[in-house]
């Protein structure tokens, strides 16, 4: 078997197991760890994930969204986002629940917490919570509110497992947060998300 068939046939299998967790017990921070746990097997095999199948952005500074699966209704949607040298997103939440986990490189998520009621729409008073750096065998759960930002350094290949609950050119009400402003708007979804 080739390794784009055996790719295919393990995140098949993945999505499946993802699909019954959330069936099983909805969503909540022990059903996301259950999730996780199994994307962590899937990215483990990383000689699924090789480099020159998917190459970096062409220009260095962004990054790449690669769709591996995404239901026919744009429910469990999973991507393998490939870095670059430096990539900083925004703080910004998801409104769908989101695990990330590392197949190759680091990627560096930080979280934050809302402080206003958001009763002022474009107004918000975020801070930041805390840092985890998303490496091989780690990986980070996010319930739909919850805010965090990404950010990528250095020359080696990023390779980090996006899975979200509704694909991400379906979530048309996400907010992206400007700290210093004490600003939020909707965030557009990523040039490559299909």
């Amino acid at each position: 078997m080739q390794v784009a068939e055996q790719r295919d046939a393990a995140v098949a299998e993945t999505v499946a197991q993802v699909r019954a967790i959330e069936t099983d017990e909805g969503v909540n921070p022990s059903s996301l760890e259950r999730i996780r746990a199994v994307l962590l097997d899937l990215a483990a095999q990383t000689a699924l994930f090789p480099t020159e199948t998917y190459p970096g952005p062409e220009d260095g500074k962004d990054n790449r969204l690669y769709p591996l699966s995404i239901d026919e209704d744009g429910r469990f949607a999973l991507y393998l986002n490939r870095g670059s040298a430096r990539k900083d997103t925004p703080p910004h939440n998801h409104t769908t629940w989101a695990v990330v986990v590392g197949v190759r490189g680091e990627e560096l998520n930080r979280f934050y917490a809302r402080d206003d009621d958001g009763r002022h729409p474009g107004m918000a008073t975020i801070r930041e919570t805390g840092r985890f750096n998303v490496t091989p065998g780690t990986g980070v759960c996010l319930m739909p509110d919850d805010i965090h930002s990404i950010h990528m350094r250095g020359n080696d290949p990023k390779m980090h497992l996006h899975m979200y609950g509704l694909a991400i050119n379906r979530l048309d009400q996400r907010l992206m947060f400007d700290m210093e402003a004490g600003t939020c708007k909707v965030f557009p979804p990523h040039r490559d998300a299909r």
